[in-house]
């Protein structure tokens, strides 16, 4: 590990020289069941939680709230269920924090079970009465019998089972079978029509799903942890967090592909809202968030961000893409402002972010983050690197977003940064 404890020694770090730990790139035991039942773009590995958990606790952390505030599907919040902590989360994306809900709640199995049989014989019964099956986009990817048959099982779902936990694990069953249905391109990082697609049929993918869910269900262990999970913007005023022991989070990154476009189907279905841009407004990191903020505010950035618009500016890049980098970076450093002040003394923040390239310009994500945390407070920063275990081997994503052996394609990096720290008071 490369400790750093000043914006001093932070100048002197090389990070690209830092070499890799094989600790924090592989786990030692197969992942939890749970954290398969639906899939999720750049998916959290649960690993990494169980080891922030046992680094913490072997540091002398007092545990009793973990938090993430960038929470994604639940992965961190089960592994703090599966040790018996409390947990707090929080997610801008509600096809999100309906997964994260339906992995963390506890179920009579033998009610799972009446329910999706009920569910099955009333499908003979309903309707294609759903409005959701005209929106121009759900047209866009879903030939015209699968629409149909996507309606009536999702109404056979909200007149079977009722409103509350059981209702939303099976609308997160549900959600899980629809890039699978859908003419979605499989394996792409983007919304990509794939002419040739073979259509599975709806009834076939939601048995298979649901028998998934139904084996992980039967294995997941019951707690008395308190967990709590807000579909919201971290930085909202009205999202207030808890004092908290261990905050373990993998933050978006500024080239991020828009997650609402990556949720588009599940957020249309389930009725989240009828346009799906309408959730990428308010998201961090989002393209469409700037307008033209980003050079007024230029100058509260840090250092480290400084010089990366310095040397984004002598490129092609437009002013407006450069103000949406701007405002992602001005808003993590809000975000970090607002974890100091919930982390209680000597607790322990746990970031998990990679570094990227934009128009051949290097953006530091990592070190922008430690400085971050070294102008709020949070020190003793231990800096690991680790191989993105889950990433193919080969390098490089086809204008489509597969994997390719292509050298001329674009090339990714296969490797991430975590980043530790304690919180030290003033």
């Amino acid at each position: 590990m490369t400790t750093i404890n000043s914006i001093e020694e932070l100048k002197g770090i090389n990070f690209e020289l830092i070499p890799e730990d094989d600790k924090w790139s592989f786990g030692e035991s197969k992942e939890h069941p749970m954290h398969r039942i639906h899939a999720y773009p750049a998916k959290f590995p649960g690993f990494i939680a169980e080891k922030a958990i046992d680094f913490a606790l072997d540091n002398g952390v007092v545990l009793e709230t973990i938090a993430d505030t960038f929470c994604g599907c639940g992965t961190v919040a089960l592994a703090a269920k599966q040790r018996n902590f409390n947990f707090w989360g929080v997610d801008i994306n509600p096809v999100a924090t309906l997964i994260a809900n339906s992995k963390l709640h506890d179920y009579d199995i033998f009610k799972v079970e009446e329910y999706y049989k009920e569910i099955k014989s009333n499908l003979l019964g309903s309707t294609e009465s759903l409005s959701q099956s005209s929106n121009s986009r759900i047209q866009y990817w879903f030939n015209k019998n699968t629409i149909g048959e996507l309606s009536r099982l999702l109404e056979s779902i909200n007149t079977t089972a009722p409103e509350g936990k059981y209702r939303d694990l099976f609308l997160t069953v549900y959600s899980s079978i629809l890039k699978t249905t859908s003419k979605w391109l499989s394996k792409s990082i983007k919304p990509q029509v794939d002419p040739n697609k073979i259509i599975i049929k709806v009834t076939d993918a939601f048995e298979r799903n649901y028998n998934k869910t139904l084996k992980a269900l039967k294995i997941a262990s019951e707690s008395s942890s308190n967990i709590t999970i807000e579909t919201n913007n971290f930085l909202n005023t009205n999202c207030v967090a808890p004092k908290i022991d261990l905050l373990v989070t993998s933050p978006p990154y500024v080239t991020s592909y828009e997650y609402a476009d990556l949720h588009q189907l599940s957020t249309l279905w389930l009725g989240f809202t009828e346009d799906y841009k309408e959730l990428r407004q308010d998201t961090i990191g989002s393209l469409y968030k700037s307008g033209s903020r980003g050079d007024v505010r230029e100058g509260r950035l840090n250092q480290t961000v400084k010089q990366m618009i310095l040397n984004l500016n002598d490129t092609n890049i437009s002013k407006t893409r450069i103000n949406s980098i701007i405002t992602y970076y001005l808003d993590m450093q809000n975000v970090v402002k607002k974890i100091a002040r919930s982390i209680n003394n000597n607790g322990m923040v746990v970031f998990v972010i990679g570094d990227t390239e934009y128009k051949g310009i290097k953006i530091t994500n990592a070190k922008h983050l430690v400085e971050c945390l070294l102008l709020n407070n949070i020190a003793d920063i231990k800096l690991v690197k680790r191989k993105i275990s889950n990433k193919s081997l080969t390098p490089y994503r086809d204008k489509n977003g597969r994997f390719t052996k292509d050298k001329n394609a674009r090339k990714i990096y296969s490797e991430e940064f975590v980043v530790i720290g304690r919180k030290f008071d003033a």
